[in-house]
């Protein structure tokens, strides 16, 4: 991500011109709180929101959402930055690289498809590490990825912030107005795309998955949902990170799209699974049982 001149932002084709800050000075030093990071933190509070008050319908607890979010984020965090260091290799341990700047995440550089892989291999070992939590595997990963249309399509707004990730130029009704490098141009505003192309996604999703008829089938959702509007997006964005002659964020998002379209095709159409076996139903099963005394 390459962060544009702070200046004044327009929308030319919608009447609105704003000029909003970075972030916050903290008063009496010149330390300052990127909105950026705020915007961010909101994103995940809405999250956790969320899934809490949804966790019954997926067979989990508060607590395996908080446990989720403590052992998630922080691997999520990680595996961003590793994501966006090993596609910018030269730029952090180049012949004139300083190689401790790859640890100074204030300069930019978390990629999204780095923080889902880094959450979900998480998830995975919290949960196989321990038998009672292995049947909450797949329902962990639905519930994760409605959290993620959540915190994506906030979070896209702490680009608007930062004036960074946007596309080439436009000349569309949404073209977004900025400066670089002391020149106004006009572009894709792509961090607006996303955020509503996620927005879409979670309502979309809110309601099928009170229809879903497999655990992990709203994780699926999500793969090919996301997948789909990513791959479009990203091939209008200048801030790519390439892997040869390829945009590695669009060959994951269209690959991850295509296996999860193929897997759910599969699963519907073939496995025709019966949802008595998701977990939520088997707790609810469990629960109507009479018990049974001795005399």
């Amino acid at each position: 991500m390459m962060y544009s001149d702070p200046s004044p932002i327009s929308f030319p084709g919608l009447g609105i011109e704003v000029d909003p800050p970075t972030g916050i000075t903290l008063p009496g030093t010149s330390f300052e709180i990127k909105f950026y990071a705020l915007i961010i933190v909101v994103g995940i509070l809405l999250a956790v929101f969320y899934a809490v008050r949804r966790s019954r319908e997926f067979g989990l607890t508060s607590d395996d959402i908080f446990n989720l979010v403590l052992i998630g984020l922080p691997c999520a965090i990680i595996g961003a930055r590793l994501y966006y260091v090993i596609f910018e290799w030269d730029r952090f341990f180049g012949p004139e690289a300083n190689w401790y700047d790859f640890l100074n995440i204030r300069k930019g550089g978390l990629a999204i498809y780095g923080g889902v892989i880094g959450a979900a291999l998480a998830i995975i070992l919290f949960c196989l590490c321990s038998k009672k939590r292995r049947a909450k595997l797949l329902p962990c990963f639905d519930i994760t990825g409605l959290g993620l249309l959540i915190g994506q399509a906030v979070g896209r707004w702490g680009n608007f912030f930062n004036r960074e990730a946007h596309g080439g130029a436009s000349d569309s009704f949404l073209r977004m107005g900025i400066v670089e490098n002391g020149t106004q141009i006009f572009v894709h505003p792509t961090f607006l795309y996303e955020s509503i192309w996620n927005l879409a996604g979670l309502i979309l999703l809110h309601f099928l998955s009170k229809k879903r008829r497999f655990d992990g089938q709203v994780f699926l959702y999500y793969l090919a949902w996301y997948g789909l509007g990513r791959a479009w997006i990203e091939g209008l964005r200048t801030d790519s990170l390439w892997w040869g002659s390829f945009r590695v964020s669009q060959v994951l998002a269209a690959a991850s799209c295509l296996i999860a379209v193929g897997i759910l095709l599969y699963v519907l159409l073939v496995k025709r699974p019966d949802p008595q076996t998701m977990l939520v139903n088997r707790i609810s099963a469990q629960a109507d049982m009479p018990e049974t005394s001795e005399e």
